[in-house]
Formats: C-alpha cells, sequence, structure tokens
C-alpha cells in the first residue's frame, strides 16, 4: 500500500509540472546597425500566447512581418516530464537615420491577459563605417557592416573642365538573391548633358568583390555620360532602385540534448522569404572648372577631349556653275554631339550652300567617341584661279590642360569658262556688251526700240487715287506685317515656345521609326528628348537648369492642372524605369509612345 500511494505522489508530482507554464516575451536583436543596414527583430515567447499585437516601428522602415514559427518539446528525465512551447515573431527591419533608438514591446495575450515584451534600445551608426564591438562572454569582435543589398554610384572623376566627359556607373552590391531590379526613379542631372550608354539589355552580368572583408556579387545597373555644362559644384541626386531580395528566415533558438529536436527545427526552422527593397545610390558632387581663359584661341568653339582634324575635296579643277564638295571631319574622344564645327572662309565669289552635318558616334565604358562631318557643297559663279585657305581647328585637352589647334589643307581651285552656262550664273569678262546670257536669266539690252506717245493723262482722275490708296494700303499693311514678324523673331521666349510642339512631334517620329526597327536604345534616346526638349522650350527652362522639380514648380506656376503635371512627371520617370522592366520590349516603348503623344497633347492645351 504504502508503494502504490508513492506512486500516486509521483505522478501528481510529475503532472503539476508538466502543467506548468512559467511565460516570458523577450526582444532579441542586434545591438548595432549602419544607416540602410537590414536586420532581424524577434519576439520570442516562452509559453503559451494568442492575439499578437506588432509594435509601430516608428525609426525604421519595415521589410517585412510578421513572420511566425512554433516549436514544442517534452522531455522525461528520472520520470521528470517538463513540457515547453516556444514561438517567434519576426520582423525585417532597415535603419534610416543615425542615432539611438528604442526597438518598442510587443503585447501579446496570456491567460485572458495582456502582456507586454521587454524593449531594447539600437544605435544606428553612419553609412559605410564598420564597427567592433567586444562581446563579454567570449571576449571577441561583431562586425557591423553596410548591408546585403546596396547601389553605389562610381564616378571616374570628380573633378573636371566645363564640357570634359565624366562617366558615371551605378553598380549594386548583394550577398543575397535578388529580382525584377528597376530604376523607380532617376537623377535629373541638373547642369549636365546626358547620355546612357547602358548595354546590358536588360541582363545584368555579375562578379564577385570583398570589401572590408565580406564578399559581394556586383552588377552595372547603369552607365551614364555625363558632361557638365557650367561651372561650380554640381551635385548628382541619388537613383532610386526597387528590387526584390530573397531573405533566409533562421529561427533563433538554443541547442538541446535532443539529436531528434536539433534535426527536425533545423528542418523546419529555416526558410526563404521574398521582400521588396528600396535602395538608394549616395550623392555626388563634382567640382567643374572653367576653361582657362588665357591664350584661349579665337578658332575654340566648345571642342573638349581628343580630336583629330582633317578636309577632303572631290574635285579642284571644273567649269564655273560646276558644284564640287568639301568635306571637314572631326573624329576622336570627347563631346563629339555638342561641339560646333569649324566655319571655312571661301571666295566671295563662291556660291556655299548650308553644311550638312553628321555625327556618328559609338560608346563604350570609357564614354563617347566618334566623328562629326560637315559637309559643303560650292558653285563657283566665276572663272579664275582661287585658293581655299586651311581651316582652323581649336580643342582643349584636359589630360594636358592647354588649347590644341589643327589645320586642314589648302586647296586651289581651278574654274574654266563653262561652255554651257545656261544653269543660272553670269560670266563677266568687261563692259556692258560682253554680259553673256546664262539661260534665261539675263538679256542684253534692246538698242532698237519703238515708243509710242500716251495721249491720256492719269494725275487727279479717280483710277489714280484708287491706285494711291491701294499702294498706301498695302504698304501699312506690309509694315505692320512686317513689325510683327520682327517681334515674333527677336522673342526667344515666344519663338521655342511656337516651335516646342513641332520639334516634340519631330522626335516622337523618329522615336515612332525606331520601335519599328526594334531599336530600343535609340527609341529611349529619342524618346527622353523629345520630352525633356518639349517642356524645356515651352516653359522657356535652360538645359542645364532642367529637373523634375523644376519642371513640376514652372508647370504649376503655369496654372497646369495637377493631373496633367502628374502625368508628366510620371512619364519622365517612367521612360528609365521601362528599359528595366519585365516584359516585352517591343509593347513598352509602343506603351510609352503612345503615353507621350497623350501627354504632350493635354499639356499643349493648357501651357500658353
Amino acid at each position: 500500500m504504502r508503494k502504490i500511494f508513492i506512486a500516486i505522489v509521483a505522478i501528481l508530482i510529475n503532472v503539476t509540472a508538466f502543467g506548468q507554464d512559467d511565460s516570458s516575451f523577450n526582444v532579441i536583436c542586434k545591438r548595432q546597425v549602419v544607416v540602410g543596414e537590414q536586420f532581424n527583430v524577434s519576439y520570442e515567447l516562452d509559453g503559451n500566447g494568442s492575439n499578437f499585437v506588432a509594435p509601430n516601428f516608428v525609426d525604421f522602415e519595415v521589410l517585412g512581418g510578421p513572420f511566425s514559427s512554433s516549436s514544442s518539446s517534452v522531455q522525461i528525465i528520472n520520470g521528470s516530464i517538463t513540457k515547453s512551447n516556444k514561438t517567434t515573431y519576426s520582423f525585417y527591419l532597415r535603419a534610416l537615420k543615425e542615432g539611438t533608438f528604442k526597438i518598442p514591446a510587443a503585447t501579446i495575450t496570456i491567460d485572458r491577459k495582456k502582456v507586454k515584451s521587454t524593449t531594447m534600445d539600437i544605435t544606428v551608426l553612419a553609412g559605410g563605417n564598420t564597427v567592433h564591438s567586444g562581446s563579454p562572454k567570449n571576449g571577441g569582435s561583431q562586425t557591423v557592416d553596410m548591408g546585403d543589398v546596396f547601389v553605389e554610384a562610381v564616378p571616374n572623376k570628380k573633378n573636371a573642365y566645363i564640357g570634359e566627359q565624366i562617366m558615371l556607373t551605378y553598380k549594386i552590391y548583394f550577398t543575397i538573391p535578388i529580382s525584377q531590379l528597376s530604376v523607380s526613379k532617376s537623377p535629373s542631372y541638373a547642369g549636365f548633358w546626358t547620355k546612357d550608354i547602358t548595354s546590358n539589355n536588360g541582363t545584368l552580368q555579375q562578379s564577385s568583390v570583398v570589401r572590408d572583408g565580406k564578399q559581394y556579387s556586383v552588377a552595372t545597373v547603369q552607365e551614364i555620360v555625363l558632361i557638365p555644362q557650367k561651372t561650380g559644384t554640381l551635385t548628382i541626386d541619388p537613383l532610386d532602385i526597387n528590387c526584390i531580395a530573397q531573405i533566409r528566415r533562421q529561427r533563433e533558438r538554443q541547442r538541446t540534448n535532443d539529436p531528434f529536436e536539433d534535426f527536425f527545427s533545423d528542418v523546419m526552422g529555416s526558410g526563404y522569404t521574398n521582400v521588396k527593397k528600396e535602395i538608394k545610390s549616395q550623392p555626388i558632387d563634382i567640382e567643374v572648372k572653367q576653361l582657362p581663359s588665357s591664350e584661349k584661341p579665337a578658332s575654340f568653339r566648345g571642342a573638349v577631349g581628343q580630336f583629330t582634324f582633317t578636309s577632303t575635296i572631290d574635285k579642284t579643277d571644273m567649269k564655273s556653275n560646276d558644284a564640287f564638295t568639301v568635306t571637314y571631319t572631326v573624329s576622336g574622344k570627347g563631346n563629339i554631339e555638342l561641339l560646333e564645327m569649324p566655319k571655312p572662309v571661301f571666295p566671295p565669289d563662291f556660291e556655299v550652300y548650308d553644311p550638312k552635318i553628321s555625327t556618328s558616334t559609338k560608346t563604350n565604358s570609357y564614354g563617347i567617341s566618334g566623328t562629326k562631318k560637315a559637309e559643303y557643297v560650292v558653285i563657283p559663279r566665276v572663272s579664275g584661279q582661287f585658293n581655299l585657305s586651311p581651316t582652323d581647328f581649336t580643342y582643349f585637352d584636359p589630360a594636358r590642360e592647354r588649347y590644341v589647334t589643327l589645320s586642314s589643307e589648302g586647296y586651289v581651285i581651278n574654274v574654266e569658262k563653262s561652255s554651257n552656262e545656261g544653269a543660272g550664273g553670269v560670266v563677266y569678262s568687261g563692259g556692258q556688251e560682253a554680259v553673256k546670257v546664262l539661260g534665261t536669266d539675263i538679256r542684253h539690252i534692246m538698242t532698237e526700240t519703238k515708243l509710242h506717245k500716251f495721249s491720256g493723262t492719269l494725275f487727279a482722275t479717280p483710277l489714280y487715287f484708287i491706285i494711291i490708296t491701294l499702294i498706301s494700303v498695302v504698304f501699312i499693311l506690309s509694315l505692320i506685317i512686317h513689325n510683327k514678324i520682327n517681334k515674333f523673331n527677336r522673342d526667344d521666349v515666344l519663338v521655342r515656345n511656337k516651335k516646342a510642339t513641332k520639334t516634340a512631334k519631330k522626335r516622337l517620329q523618329r522615336a515612332c521609326d525606331y520601335i519599328k526597327a526594334n531599336d530600343q536604345s535609340h527609341f529611349y534616346e529619342e524618346y527622353a528628348q523629345a520630352l525633356w526638349g518639349y517642356i524645356s522650350d515651352k516653359l522657356n527652362i535652360a538645359r542645364s537648369q532642367l529637373s523634375m522639380e523644376t519642371v513640376k514648380e514652372m508647370m504649376f506656376s503655369k496654372k497646369a492642372p495637377e493631373d496633367i503635371v502628374n502625368q508628366f512627371i510620371d512619364l519622365l520617370n517612367s521612360c528609365e524605369y521601362a528599359r528595366f522592366a519585365p516584359g516585352d520590349p517591343g509593347k513598352k516603348m509602343d506603351e510609352l509612345y503612345q503615353k507621350g503623344v497623350e501627354v504632350i497633347s493635354k499639356a499643349e492645351r493648357v501651357l500658353k
């Protein structure tokens, strides 16, 4: 009987122990992070609870959560039964600013009572720093790095001359899998002429690099050529990028002596989740210097880089009224698309047509290089021998920090009298009697002319007054129209305003041609120029001062409706976003083109 009594008491004690549930609710996270770093915050409940209420993380960005996981275990040691339940609620946060902040308490219901978790102070350090903090248990150190995913803007130089090429590369570094990379907002690059030379065709080429002792995968997102158009300190705003990051979840727990529990906890306690991540590059200041004013040649027209200069002529022997062609070519690396071609001086008896300017460029990781040609068609109207003097071309070489002047060849032009000169010219060889008929433009003075006496009188007749009145009216109207045309032409703002839509339509038409040719690179270049050029001309904003903020402010000042302003700004952002967005490139270009036509049409109705 005594043994039975002892067994019953032992069972009651064990059952009591089995039913005991000493609950604790604690927050677990790192003590130190850096600005922009992503980190994990877990609220761990030892015991049974329900109705978890997440805190408000006012000082951090919530990337994901709450993610909950739970486990339970039963141990029998020397006849003693112990049961434990553990539930973890995890969040993924990102530090936004430097300082010391409090991880707030979460709330859960235990035995019909609301219980708050513990809180914790966390220190956020400036981005890019690496901090080592000692561990009281093992005397070791913990490294706080820049984060798992970040984007960096890398210029090849931060000091440049006005007009000098600057290569700006945006690179993304990551230690975790990422996907669906897209540009959400591009900088306006105020004060720069820009050209996107990205050649990844939407596919990122990855490589590996070690930074601060940590291995990253790195890929180039964008490559931009910048050419400063004004001096001073020019700031490049951050590039905003969205991506989906695949983050591994690992439930924090302590090892037990049960190998089976450890095995199943390893399998069941870990996993991956997709989190939308928004990252920005750092702003960059570029110091732009003025070109040296001393010893600047008169032939300098803004070319900056390294160039060669040549000329060719198709013939030097010809007859009067025959056309010949002379071509001047500038080749090299630099602001080839912006430079002004030199203007040769032709003899005064030559008829010279406006030159045909053509530009051919190629891009690589070193910037823009290419060739620019000016092709002149010239017609000598007078026979004789003429000298076409050499033409000077001057550029500034930023590497050598000096001006370089190159000269073309000079030519001797031999012009003979034309045997068939009926194509619109004259040849002088003496006095008036020697004027030779060229076509039907000039004829000899008739020496035998019969004159007839007019017997009537016109003065003071009704017809006379009618003629005088008509002449006066025509003169006054012509004067008024002439003054209006002159006033219009003198008003650059009005001229740009009136031509804005016409110019934009031409560029959009060229963009449409690139859609048909499936030329994605040239389409986006022409399309962006159409949008920026239209708003620059319409609002009279200098190209160097164009930015999203300036455009929005000026459109509102013109009393444009908010929806049209927002559509125009969104379209400017979408132009860059569409290049990296997944999907059919042809469909993206067509949709973007239709939106551009629609938005410019709406803007034209409200911007006068």
